[in-house]
């Protein structure tokens, strides 16, 4: 009985070591060496850097360039706090990371994107990638040079083919996210006339929004990072001149003037919003906030009520989108931040839906001009796909996070193992008929049959894990 117990046990283990390997592709990290010459730097330095999965198939000619979110840093205090871990020096980055959701080169996971040229570009400037100031403080060292990261990165997967891009996606979480927006037409002006170029913003949307104070501690803070990094001149044209740079920090101010298509993905009740512009510490210096902002099933209804006000302004700040088939939108009621790059939010058996739509299908629709996709979803908790983040106590804004469905982090995710069909009779014969001698057969057989049907270990995985 014993020995069966750890057979179990051990065919458990191959299985659930499998479904994890086999959501996520990791990328080496490329460094522009050459960029340092032209001041393109992090905020320590060291050059900038991305990681770069190449296309194949009929994806060759196809982009996909995603931005790494990370917040900002709006003064020199805290951009200095940045130059010792990975969002201010390319010198403590991870020298690989997984390609995951929208970023995954298996097709089961990313049917639309799986074989584009996809890119990471990674986030060491605390500016949204704005910043430009020539001088160097000589006591701090501090470079302020995120544009000239952005002009870096273009030239050189410009000369690297994307020349000659068909299709091309601009796209970014977070303050990635708003990277997306405020350097959208930019992007579309580098590449060819006759190629498809659309936006993609995901947990980008932020808004002009008094906390629960009644101040606008945001635009403050906005107006901050724009004045340390000397970021006015590298905002959009069409809202500096109508309106302070402070305020084209807000999608809200200036994404009626963008030209180039885009989508937006975002939670109405945006966990990081909530923790930081409706309630951020300096507005609730008792912590009343503390507990809710960890988790939205503890918030009171007083807080929740609040929060359904915050979802009011966010919609209202939609309205200028309008109704346009260019600006497109997946706004769900879930507590989250950052919903295009985990498998869980992107595309899998429990993913978040709209009008039974994931929010893969939505973005690829409307990017291929299958059709619109313009969805609000109904105020919390109407939608039982959710998945609503749960921060532990020791998290910052930074830090990770799980969800009640799963998690953000591959090493703590969930397992949760959907019923078999006939699909699946690889993944079947692992891990109903045998565990690790099942493992063994497959591989033998697969190496058999690979000339007449090459379905390859991760795919034979994933075969599984979308059932």
């Amino acid at each position: 009985m014993e020995g069966g117990n750890i057979r179990q046990w051990l065919n458990f283990l191959v299985c659930a070591l499998l479904f994890l390997i086999a959501e996520a592709s990791y990328v080496p990290i490329t460094y522009l060496q050459n960029a340092v010459a032209k001041g393109a730097v992090c905020l320590d330095g060291s050059p900038p850097a991305y990681h770069f999965d190449r296309g194949s198939g009929t994806g060759i000619n196809n982009w996909l360039v995603a931005f790494e979110g990370g917040g900002w840093c709006n003064n020199v205090t805290t951009c200095l706090s940045r130059k010792t871990n990975r969002l201010g020096s390319s010198k403590q980055m991870a020298k690989q990371i997984a390609f995951s959701g929208i970023m995954s080169n298996m097709q089961i996971f990313n049917p639309d994107f799986y074989n584009w040229n996809r890119i990471k570009v990674r986030y060491c400037d605390g500016s949204s990638f704005t910043g430009d100031v020539e001088e160097v403080n000589p006591v701090t060292k501090l470079h302020f040079r995120g544009a000239r990261i952005f002009a870096a990165v273009m030239e050189d997967l410009l000369a690297k083919g994307m020349e000659n891009a068909r299709n091309a996606i601009i796209s970014g979480c977070s303050a990635g996210g708003l990277t997306s927006v405020l350097h959208c037409d930019r992007f579309r002006a580098l590449l060819p006339g006759g190629a498809r170029v659309k936006c993609l913003s995901d947990a980008g949307y932020f808004i002009n929004a008094r906390d629960v104070t009644g101040a606008y501690h945001i635009q403050q803070y906005f107006s901050q990072v724009v004045t340390t990094h000397g970021s006015a001149r590298n905002l959009p044209q069409s809202c500096t001149s109508r309106l302070s740079p402070k305020l084209c920090f807000f999608p809200q101010y200036l994404a009626s003037h963008i030209t180039t298509p885009i989508f937006f993905v975002n939670a109405a009740y945006d966990s990081w919003q909530i923790k930081n512009i409706l309630a951020p510490g300096v507005a609730d210096p008792e912590g009343h906030w503390h507990s809710c902002k960890l988790d939205i099933n503890n918030c009171s209804p007083d807080q929740l009520d609040l929060m359904q006000g915050f979802r009011t302004e966010f919609l209202r700040a939609l309205t200028v989108l309008g109704n346009s088939s260019y600006k497109g939108m997946f706004i769900d009621s879930c507590y989250a931040h950052c919903q295009t790059e985990m498998q869980e939010t992107w595309l899998r058996s429990d993913s978040p839906e709209l009008e039974k739509t994931t929010i893969a299908k939505a973005v690829a629709d409307w990017f291929y001009e299958r059709r619109t996709f313009h969805q609000i979803d109904c105020p919390y908790p109407c939608n039982p796909t959710c998945h609503n983040r749960v921060f532990g106590p020791e998290d910052d804004h930074q830090g990770k996070n799980v969800t009640s469905k799963g998690t953000s982090d591959a090493s703590a995710r969930k397992l949760n193992f959907p019923k078999l069909t006939n699909k699946a009779q690889w993944i079947e014969l692992v891990c109903i008929n045998g565990g690790i001698n099942g493992l063994l057969l497959t591989l033998g057989l697969m190496r058999k049959q690979e000339k007449a049907n090459p379905i390859g270990l991760n795919n034979f995985v994933a075969l599984y894990r979308l059932q």
